[in-house]
């Protein structure tokens, strides 16, 4: 049997002799990439979510600056392109270029526009991170605004308001949103059910999922084992689910009924929550709203002041 590796060359040389070509515009080449993802090598993978994470900065940047940032040799592109169909990495990147001429800017372009804004650094030390952090954490805020569909925010806060019980699962990183996903749920007089890691328990406490509760999963690269085993007990039984993540090519989008893609962008300490956290607000004011009836100024109950 063919390893994932294997498959992936065996397709690559079968586009190569046929002589076909690739995907003709930006969409599709998105469609190949999410239904080859499984069947790439590593490396592919890695190649994979930085093209659909950083679509922006692929249609400006060169091929070596693209691949110094995931740590590859431009070649690995080149390669990639051509298993897709393509001569080169130059043709792939065209279809990037064309969609940037309708797209809202990328994440590098509104951090140098907001340092643009606030004047060259010259702080050092402490006062210095700081504003590196909020620098980047409001371009990722406004990269939110820009992406999330108000469709899918509507749609989560329906699907949140009718599940009989809510179970949440994120880990490492991602458990702060989960903590406070769960804190306020249950001030908003939601039953729900956090899957703790505790004692390697959130496994077992997930086969008490039913078809009328909902797993609101939340996971981000590299994905927790156990979150994404949770999501596809979850699947298995028929749960609802509501996702963020941070790629389409997530092994938490399959079988998710709403997906949000929070990319996460690289910094020298560390990712940032900041864009995540404003997600898991903005769905629970949401479905505050649709709970009191009251469009115009919902209120979170507080344990010292309901």
């Amino acid at each position: 049997m063919l390893q994932k590796s294997q498959m992936w060359k065996a397709v690559a040389m079968v586009t190569k002799v046929e002589g076909s070509d690739g995907p003709k515009d930006y969409e599709a080449l998105i469609r190949v990439i999410h239904e080859r993802y499984d069947t790439m090598s590593k490396g592919y993978q890695t190649i994979a979510l930085y093209l659909t994470q950083n679509p922006n900065d692929v249609a400006v940047r060169s091929v070596n600056a693209i691949a110094e940032s995931c740590g590859m040799h431009a070649s690995n592109f080149v390669r990639f392109a051509q298993a897709l169909g393509y001569n080169g990495f130059r043709d792939l990147q065209e279809l990037f270029q064309r969609r940037l001429s309708t797209a809202a800017p990328g994440f590098e372009a509104r951090v140098k526009a907001l340092e643009g804004e606030l004047g060259a650094r010259t702080e050092q030390g402490e006062y210095g991170f700081l504003r590196d952090l909020v620098v980047r954490d409001v371009a990722s805020l406004e990269a939110l605004l820009a992406d999330i569909l108000p469709e899918d925010l509507s749609r989560a806060a329906g699907l949140l308001e009718k599940a009989d019980i809510v179970y949440l699962i994120g880990q490492l990183r991602s458990a702060p949103v989960v903590d406070l996903l769960r804190y306020v749920l249950t001030m908003l007089g939601k039953r729900c059910v956090l899957l703790d890691p505790s004692g390697g328990l959130a496994t077992h406490m997930a086969r008490t999922m039913r078809k009328g509760d909902l797993l609101l999963a939340v996971s981000f690269r590299f994905y927790a084992t156990e979150v994404v085993n949770v999501v596809q007990e979850a699947v298995a039984r028929g749960v609802v689910i509501i996702a963020i993540t941070d790629s389409t090519l997530s092994p938490l989008a399959r079988g998710a009924e709403v997906l949000f893609p929070v990319p996460e962008h690289a910094y020298t300490f560390s990712r940032s929550l900041a864009a995540p956290m404003c997600l898991a607000q903005a769905l629970t004011v949401a479905l505050a709203a649709r709970l009191q009836g009251n469009d115009e100024d919902p209120r979170i109950p507080t344990v010292t002041n309901r």
